[in-house]
């Protein structure tokens, strides 16, 4: 009788089960020993993906480990060298908050979640080393970068450039260790210069991939004020030090420095750049934005990685982020690209979302919320990328 509860059980459209039912619909139940060790491999739960996310639910509501993940998030709060607003180090955290009031029914994916989504939890040690390094950066960034001879102000920026290495040197083990397990990888930052380690690991499982960048900014320059390893020269550090990535293609750029223009010029056919005002220009000349996405995707070569710091998007959907510029992508433009990429052909072999920071006033969930839905839509569309999910 337990038997034929639990087979029907299998089938019933708002259950899920995680584990390996396979064993128990093929078990021939020789033995009481034998099913009850199917029944402790399987531990099946019941989740139904209507309901209110339970208070002890992981991402998005969801009841998926680390084993069962298809994909693992990887949270690092971090923004010692953030030069503007600040409040990103909690974005991770506020992501995780926003999305149990994402609904899960997606309009392009079938079921997104149902192949697994988890996110780690954040390192104290990391929690610990960004708000040493950002008391440290922050008397730097008080005098603009110069710090002369200031004997003072030079051993705070030796290091805070040595625990950045450190926070590199840890997204690195820690994204190899989820590589290893044959998880799609995912980071939830903290700033932007934050997946440099996810992009070397990723680059010894794929010795030649492009990087789509959404952005406000190039992220070129070299050591911003100081900082080798600066939110705002993580796509310099990136093109210096990983020859894995073949192609970086920046999408909204709209605040940009002579240097990186020059930089990115001597890149030659190794960077593009998509800048606003040119991608307005052609939306406002009656150019549909199916056609300007088509000119982007054909500067992309076949596997993926999406680098999304929020503040490529309208400040609209973003008021809090730490150095929002006027001007930006709609939210719907972002996953219209995302998704033609993906029905391309190509596959997105993982995404960083960055530079979410919660606003101060915690009835205030707004940044949170988009950072959420972002979130999803950048999991969805990567999984069906991967052969993993089907479009509806």
């Amino acid at each position: 009788r337990i038997a034929n509860h639990m087979r029907g059980t299998l089938s019933h459209p708002n259950v899920k089960l995680y584990g390996n039912p396979a064993a128990l619909q093929s078990s021939p139940l020789d033995s009481q020993a034998q099913f009850a060790h199917s029944l402790l491999m399987i531990t099946p739960r019941v989740f139904d993906p209507n309901a209110a996310a339970p208070e002890d639910s992981g991402i998005f509501g969801l009841p998926y480990n680390q084993t069962e993940a298809a994909l693992v998030y990887l949270p690092i709060p971090w923004e010692a060298t953030t030069s503007y607003g600040g409040g990103t180090s909690n974005g991770p955290a506020a992501i995780l908050e926003g999305s149990k009031q994402v609904d899960l029914f997606h309009l392009d994916v079938k079921q997104p979640y149902a192949a697994g989504l988890f996110m780690q939890d954040e390192s104290s040690e990391v929690r610990s080393w960004n708000e040493r390094a950002k008391t440290l950066a922050r008397t730097i960034i008080e005098v603009g970068g110069n710090i002369d001879d200031n004997p003072e102000l030079r051993r705070n920026l030796e290091e805070v450039n040595q625990i950045s290495s450190q926070v590199n040197a840890w997204v690195y083990d820690q994204s190899k260790a989820i590589l290893a397990l044959g998880k799609t990888l995912a980071l939830v930052g903290g700033d932007h210069s934050t997946p440099l380690g996810a992009f070397k690991a990723v680059s010894e499982k794929h010795p030649s991939f492009g990087i789509l960048h959404f952005d406000a900014h190039s992220d070129t320059r070299k050591a911003y004020e100081g900082f080798q390893y600066s939110h705002a020269s993580i796509m310099y550090n990136t093109l210096e030090e990983l020859p894995a990535v073949k192609k970086l293609v920046q999408v909204g750029i709209r605040d940009i420095c002579e240097q990186e223009i020059d930089y990115c010029e001597q890149q030659a056919s190794r960077v593009s750049i998509f800048f606003d005002r040119d991608l307005k220009n052609r939306k406002f000349g009656g150019e549909a934005w199916a056609k300007t996405t088509q000119d982007i995707l054909a500067q992309l070569p076949q596997e993926i990685w999406i680098s999304f710091d929020i503040d490529g998007l309208d400040p609209r959907f973003c008021p809090h982020t730490g150095t929002p510029v006027p001007g930006g992508l709609d939210f719907s433009e972002a996953t219209y690209l995302i998704n033609e990429l993906a029905r391309s052909g190509r596959k997105i072999i993982g995404f960083d979302l960055n530079e979410v920071a919660p606003s101060t006033d915690e009835s205030d969930e707004w940044d949170a919320n988009v950072g959420a839905r972002l979130l999803y839509h950048l999991s969805a569309v990567t999984l069906v990328s991967q052969g993993l999910r089907e479009w509806r």
